[in-house]
């Protein structure tokens, strides 16, 4: 939010410079984002009449133009298209510096001479129209300085408010908080009752007073809306962020601003009947303000006349009721819609407003009749016009109920960490507007109609110390009786995995939580995953089954950006919801490890071979993960199929006997969808399956000698080496101390439905040597158990 901080001293006027002003603002929550002058620097700029102006003789978009500067009168040769006689516009004089040090001096353009220059707002740094001359007021005095005569010596303060704290959305409520924080009274607005001039009304009624149980209006006839904004008002919105319209948008704007309170005015004499305040129905739509023409839903509030809809509530107004040229007549409203159903139904329109924003907040549901009030009284100082008696509609049920809340003295030492003075706190909460009564404990507190975030005695501590200042909090040791939990030895860190894969080319990526519905069911189609019911976006809509749609959205970005070799992981939670029905109550967050590569095995180099990553690859590198645990003997991999990821290349990751993972080359389906070029290699295991290891535990070194024999055997191609290597193992005996597959091979000279599998067995003893006659015997049991249980053959006597 922008504010001017001229306008912000006249409600109250602290002996603070602007930086000091700014400062004190953002130790009290209110941060502010920039302080910034209102105009760029420049001197010699004065207020200017042009008195003739006729045809540059030898240039079609010039024109020579008279021009009274008060003191003298001098040429100017202009080519701005607005540029006539009697037109009053800043001059800068020959002399005169202009923002970016640009300096005026004596020219001729095309043989004419011009002495000065008349600008525009963009040359002078007060905005970025530069379509024409700076129109000023036909009353303005020529001759003036125009720093002086626009009071320009003036600075915006950007306030990044919260979203808890819509009662600084307005003038007053920031000059609330100065006034407190600086122990000053606020001098406030009048917004005395406008005495009704004609008795004329409109009927308003509340069909939806759960979602609209306030509204406030009145009839103002006659009014002459030729009539232009004062200058005042003009500069006060232009500062503000917002351009002059006309009187009446400027009025409704100026009250939104300084108050906080949206309001909207209607063409009278184009309403039909009366108000409704209700939901929009059936194949109902509105043109809107800026241009576009709404669907209306069935869930969206609208105010209505017996027409049809006129205004989305809230939100925007209907261009068919708009306030023109032609109006005479006006309805003005003001209004209260709970905050809660109309957040988010701008952005469902893709509209967002500065009503919208102030709505979805909360605005004081007892300011309305003020405001109209205050408006109804600028109105008629600038444009004329006979007011009508205020008509209100109210359902005091259904506005918001604000219940007391207790502070107990005892919990201000104990959660901020010093003690407050009695008067102090009272002279806190009194400021804020809350009703103060002193109780045995401390004290009882009724909050204001403008705080929609005190609820809980936390709220109010937090408003202490936020007044207080945070930076006068004293500093002071924590005590407490900590107890430090046990740290399981046999249980990995997650840093110890991360370090791991970082070491092994591996990049961290930390992806969304929200992902893109139509990615979610391309990886998970089984999963009907938790919906968002406010997302960021479309592309942000479901909560995410599995990690692996994050990392591909990774890998493309990557591809697209001609990376050749990517290596991904991530670690995150995984939401899986329970059964059709429970909703958030049966849903659960899975810690997950996610991989994923594609490109060059290795990064290019002249010392190694060009060759693309594959399946082994990965899962040489998720066995070297495994390891880390001492435990990789309880893991298994068994094929298996999955919607994402290729027939064939895809295995199921075991822990004794258990499912915790999977592992695979993307789908070729999958890859077109994301336009990659592949193949791309993908892992997702449950961390607590990883993380859970074994003990770490010392074993005495052997003296003796190890004994290797190979072992080539022949079997069906369907028979994985994995399970052929669980049998080596249990029938070697307890002397095979390695066993490691070092061939594979299938081909010329064997059966096209077997392969050769080539095994390398270490046998040793902690107490002796082993003899041959021991380690031929354990080769034996070995070779008939492969026969026996899979039809294996050696293969030297199979050739």
């Amino acid at each position: 939010m922008k504010i001017s901080e001229q306008w912000l001293r006249e409600w109250v006027n602290p002996p603070l410079s602007s930086d000091e002003l700014a400062h004190q603002l953002t130790m009290a929550g209110l941060e502010v984002d920039a302080l910034e002058p209102v105009a760029g620097t420049f001197s010699g700029v004065v207020v200017a009449e042009i008195t003739h102006a006729e045809q540059h003789p030898d240039a079609d978009k010039l024109r020579v133009c008279t021009v009274n500067m008060g003191a003298d009168t001098v040429q100017i040769v202009c080519g701005a298209p607005n540029a006539r006689v009697g037109l009053k516009a800043p001059l800068a004089r020959v002399g005169a510096v202009l923002p970016g040090d640009f300096k005026i001096k004596k020219a001729k353009l095309r043989g004419v001479e011009s002495q000065g220059m008349l600008c525009a707002e963009a040359e002078l740094g007060l905005s970025d129209a530069s379509e024409g001359l700076m129109a000023l007021p036909a009353d303005a005095p020529v001759g003036t300085d125009l720093r002086d005569y626009l009071q320009l010596d003036d600075h915006l303060i950007e306030i990044g408010l919260t979203p808890n704290r819509a009662d600084c959305l307005g003038i007053a409520g920031i000059a609330r908080e100065v006034g407190l924080l600086n122990g000053l009274p606020v001098n406030e607005v009048s917004c005395e009752p406008v005495a009704a001039a004609v008795e004329d009304t409109f009927q308003v009624q509340l069909e939806a007073p759960e979602r609209c149980p306030r509204y406030v209006g009145r009839v103002i006839r006659n009014i002459d809306i030729s009539r232009p904004s004062p200058l005042w008002l003009q500069e006060k919105l232009r500062r503000c962020g917002l351009r002059s319209i006309d009187a009446v948008v400027d009025v409704t704007n100026y009250i939104l601003l300084e108050l906080g309170q949206p309001m909207h005015a209607f063409d009278l004499d184009r309403l039909q009947g009366g108000i409704v305040v209700r939901t929009a129905q059936a194949g109902e739509s509105l043109p809107l303000l800026d241009g576009q023409t709404a669907e209306l839903r069935d869930d969206t509030l609208v105010i209505a006349d017996h027409g049809g809809p006129v205004a989305m509530a809230g939100i925007m107004g209907g261009e068919p009721t708009a306030v023109g040229e032609g109006t005479s007549h006006l309805f003005l409203e003001s209004a209260f819609f709970a905050p809660g159903p109309l957040a988010g139904q701008a952005r469902s329109y893709g509209l967002h407003t500065d009503s919208s924003h102030r709505f979805e907040r909360g605005v004081d549901f007892r300011l309305q009749r003020s405001a109209l009030e205050r408006a109804t009284r600028l109105l008629l100082d600038i444009v004329g016009g006979e007011p009508g008696p205020v008509i209100e509609a109210v359902a005091e049920a259904q506005l918001p109920v604000r219940p007391d809340v207790a502070l107990r003295r005892a919990r201000i030492p104990r959660l901020l960490g010093f003690e407050l003075a009695d008067a102090d706190v009272e002279r806190i909460l009194t400021g804020l507007g809350l009703g103060v009564t002193a109780t045995a404990e401390g004290w009882l507190c009724s909050v204001p109609s403008w705080r929609f975030d005190i609820s809980i005695e936390a709220d109010l501590l937090e408003e202490l110390a936020r007044v207080y200042g945070y930076n006068r909090l004293p500093v002071s040791h924590i005590q407490a009786a900590l107890v430090i939990p046990p740290k399981p030895e046999s249980r990995l860190s997650l840093r110890s995995l991360r370090r791991h894969l970082c070491a092994r080319g591996y990049r961290e990526a930390i992806t969304y939580s929200f992902v893109d519905p139509r990615l979610q069911q391309l990886f998970d189609p089984a999963v009907d995953p938790v919906a968002l019911e406010n997302p960021i976006s479309a592309e942000m809509a479901v909560m995410r089954s599995s990690l692996l749609p994050g990392l591909a959205s990774a890998v493309q970005r990557s591809a697209h950006r001609q990376q050749s070799r990517v290596r991904l992981f991530e670690t995150g939670l995984r939401f899986i919801p329970g059964a059709p029905g429970a909703g958030l109550a049966g849903l659960r967050q899975v810690p997950t490890l996610a991989m994923m590569i594609s490109g060059q095995r290795f990064a290019e180099s002249w010392s190694v071979a060009s060759a693309a990553a594959d399946f082994y690859d990965l899962k040489g590198d998720l066995e070297s993960l495994l390891g880390l645990g001492r435990c990789q003997g309880e893991f298994a991999f068994r094929a298996a199929e999955h919607p994402a990821l290729h027939p064939g290349q895809t295995a199921e990751i075991t822990r004794t006997g258990q499912v915790v993972g999977r592992i695979g080359a993307l789908h070729p389906a999958v890859l077109a969808a994301l336009d990659i070029n592949g193949p791309v290699l993908a892992c997702e295991m449950d961390l607590d399956a990883l993380l859970e290891g074994e003990l770490p535990a010392f074993g005495e070194l052997s003296r003796f000698p190890e004994v290797r024999r190979d072992l080539s055997v022949l079997v069906d191609k369907s028979v994985p080496a994995a399970t052929l290597m669980q049998n080596v193992t249990a029938a070697a005996g307890a002397y095979l101390r390695e066993l490691r597959l070092f061939d594979v091979y299938e081909g010329k000279g064997i059966d096209p439905k077997r392969k050769s599998l080539a095994f390398g067995l270490t046998f040793r003893d902690q107490s002796r040597t082993l003899s041959d006659e021991v380690v031929n015997q354990a080769m034996d049991q070995v070779i008939d158990s492969l026969e026996k249980n899979y039809n294996a053959e050696l293969r030297n006597q199979a050739l």
